[in-house]
């Protein structure tokens, strides 16, 4: 699980806008750009190339 700190600087390396952490999916979510980067083992894989878009 992420903590709060970490995700207030948290930002879409593509736009640099907002990520919504969904917790269930252990995915940040950023809804500007449709895309989902995956989080394992409690580290944001923070790729553009790997993003899932939606």
């Amino acid at each position: 699980m992420l903590s709060d700190e970490l995700l207030e600087i948290l930002a879409c390396p593509k736009c640099k806008g907002e990520l919504d952490y969904d917790r269930e999916n252990a995915k940040l979510i950023c809804t500007a750009c449709r895309l989902k980067y995956e989080i394992r083992e409690d580290i944001p894989i923070m790729l553009i190339d790997e993003a899932e878009t939606y």
